[in-house]
Parts: C-alpha cells; structure tokens; sequence
C-alpha cells in the first residue's frame, strides 16, 4: 500500500508536531484528507460554546495566548477575569471516555497523543501558576453544560471583575464535567 505523506506546506490544523519526531504519515489518500482537514481552532464544539456564551452577553478573546511569553494557545479567554478556557478534542487529548487508538502508524500516534495530555497538563500548571484559572472541558459535553460551568466561575454581568487574586485561587481546578 502506498502512503501518502503530509508536507509542510500543507495545512494540518492540529497544531506543531516539534519534538515528535517523524512527521505522520498517512496510510492513504483519504486519511490524508482527513489530516488535513482537522483544525486547531474554531472547531464546532467551540463556536458553540462561544456562541452561546455571546448570547448571555458575555465577550472574550478567542484563540489567544493567556500569557505571551508561554507558547500555548486558549481556546476562548476571558482576560480581565484571567480564566482561559481550552475545550479539548477527545482523540488529540486522549479523552478516557471516548478515545480510541489509531490501528495504523501507531508508533507515530500513541506518543503524539501522549505527549499532548502532557502539554496539556503543563499548560494548566503553568497557567495557575501565573494567576489564571484554567476550565478545561472534552469536546463531548454539551455547550449549555460548558457554559453554565464557565458562568459559574465569571462574576455576574453586571458586577466589576475581582480585583483580588486570591479570590480566583479556590476556583482554579480543572473542570471535565462528564
């Protein structure tokens, strides 16, 4: 069988594959398509999210790095507030509920997917540490949940944004309803 591999000019929309070595390649046409075809932001799960959050009034950054000199990218971030919010594809971030591995390049695979949850869980200590308050959430929950969730941890609309950082301390675990 004849693999097709993916170049760097092609767009691959799931973000850098530094450090992971080899570049993946696809065991055919098609499964190059589909490669090419994942995006790395504005993903359904998002603009849902998003829009329902712009219905309730509220406004946010989108696909902006909470802290510049940090090289990780929130989906949706509220930054008078310092909440960054990253809802998280069950294949790329290794979903426990839903996740199923790839049967073809999985020497490739099984580590980029490893590393990922890795990143992810230094994005979120990284983050803490610098004041934020991270709501992470898989791309399988509901968007009324996602929002309702990360309404819970915004003041109210019409009150000021805390100006005490202890306040967002307690609020800071990661949140994966379902």
């Amino acid at each position: 069988m004849e693999r097709t591999r993916l170049t760097a000019a092609e767009p691959r929309g799931t973000g850098s594959l530094e450090g992971m070595g080899a570049e993946p390649i696809a065991s055919s046409q098609r499964v190059a398509n589909v490669m090419r075809g994942n995006r790395s932001r504005d993903t359904a799960p998002e603009l849902s999210v998003r829009r329902l959050l712009h219905a309730r009034g509220r406004r946010f950054r989108v696909n902006l790095r909470p802290v510049a000199s940090l090289r990780r990218t929130a989906d949706i971030v509220f930054t008078r507030h310092r909440i960054a919010v990253f809802i998280d594809g069950c294949y790329w971030h290794g979903c426990p509920e839903h996740y199923v591995a790839s049967r073809t390049n999985e020497e490739y695979w099984l580590p980029k997917i490893k590393a990922n949850a890795t990143r992810d869980e230094d994005t979120t200590m990284k983050l803490r540490s610098a004041g934020w308050i991270v709501l992470r959430y898989w791309s399988h929950v509901p968007p009324e949940e996602v929002v309702d969730s990360i309404l819970a941890h915004l003041p109210r609309a019409d009150s000021a944004p805390s100006t005490n950082p202890s306040a967002h301390q307690e609020a800071s675990e990661p949140h994966r309803p379902g």
